[in-house]
């Protein structure tokens, strides 16, 4: 006996029920359309009485436009990246769109799947991190999709850009340090982070003001492991090292445990980025930099929205501040 189907409702029975045209159902369920009170209120009362969900795929199949949003990130172990989808979700949810999440930390598959979101109309796309081929980007904003990046620079005209401010934040990461009357600073960094990069140009740049020079060490990812790694290669760089930035939280929270597990003396000054929830548990303590991650998703999904309703306007670049958080490790 073969399987029964489940029966969808479709918009032809609502439009049955309601007794209105195919047309205006479509109306109804599509925002800005023109269509009465007194047939959107039947319209409704159909929906609700059939459990009538629109198809949103295959509307956009059918128009060629959707509320989908393409939402590109990497490390989804990644705390601060965690802390940042989730203002990014909310704030997309407010304002009507969808997204599709792609995983960017395999780079062989990044770019087959951000041609995968051709196939879904998205209305735009957010890259959160991750280094996606430019002629993709450059793709996207051929077709007029919308772009906008968190903590990326390309220069490309049609795409926003959104940086929390590395120039500030190193500023005040190194008048903290310089508290502590140090000579021998250290730097931990992911060698292919436009971040890491950024924050290790103006760390050169502020402590060159006050005579003083850094070892840096590059890693080949940003995780935990890699911040333990990297704290043992700088001692063997520089046995004299007194003070460490870290240019992220989780590099620094690797970095600490590094010390104190094959360092006997006292703890050198450290100071992190991001401000991540582990960086104010009770064995770290950890000084840091507060990205507002609130404010980097509010102004990515206002700046992508205006590019949706209007394509055709300059690029904007926005630094969003950032705040120096003491705490007990420098």
């Amino acid at each position: 006996m073969a399987e029964s189907k489940k029966n969808w409702v479709t918009a032809s029975d609502v439009a049955r029920f309601a007794k209105v045209s195919r047309s205006a159902v479509s109306r109804t369920f599509t925002p800005g359309a023109s269509v009465s009170d007194k047939t959107r209120k039947a319209v409704e009362a159909a929906a609700k009485e059939l459990g009538y969900q629109v198809n949103i795929i295959a509307r956009s199949m059918n128009t060629g436009t959707s509320n989908f949003v393409g939402l590109v990130t990497s490390g989804f172990d990644n705390p601060f990246r965690n802390k940042l989808l989730s203002p990014l979700v909310k704030n997309l949810a407010l304002k009507g769109y969808i997204p599709i999440l792609i995983n960017a930390d395999e780079p062989k598959q990044l770019e087959p799947k951000l041609r995968e979101l051709f196939s879904y109309h998205v209305a735009g796309i957010i890259l959160t991190s991750g280094a996606p081929p430019i002629s993709l980007v450059e793709e996207y904003v051929a077709r007029k999709i919308p772009v906008a990046l968190i903590n990326k620079r390309v220069s490309l005209e049609g795409t926003d850009q959104i940086c929390s401010d590395n120039e500030v934040g190193m500023q005040l990461a190194v008048n903290q340090l310089l508290k502590h009357k140090i000579s021998h600073i250290g730097f931990i960094g992911e060698g292919q982070s436009f971040s890491a990069q950024q924050r290790y140009y103006f760390l050169q740049a502020h402590l060159k003001s006050a005579n003083l020079d850094v070892t840096p060490v590059f890693t080949s990812n940003e995780g935990y492991q890699a911040g333990w790694e990297a704290a043992s290669d700088l001692l063997n760089k520089n046995p004299k090292l007194d003070s460490l930035f870290c240019a992220t939280d989780i590099l620094a929270i690797g970095a600490i445990d590094y010390f104190r597990r094959n360092i006997s003396n006292k703890m050198i000054p450290i100071i992190g980025f991001d401000d991540i929830p582990l960086a104010s548990a009770d064995p770290y303590q950890l000084t840091t930099i507060q990205q507002n991650t609130e404010a980097l998703a509010e102004n990515t999904v206002r700046l992508l929205v205006n590019r949706i309703q209007k394509f055709e306007q300059p690029s904007i670049h926005i630094n969003i501040p950032v705040e120096l958080i003491v705490r007990e490790t420098a």
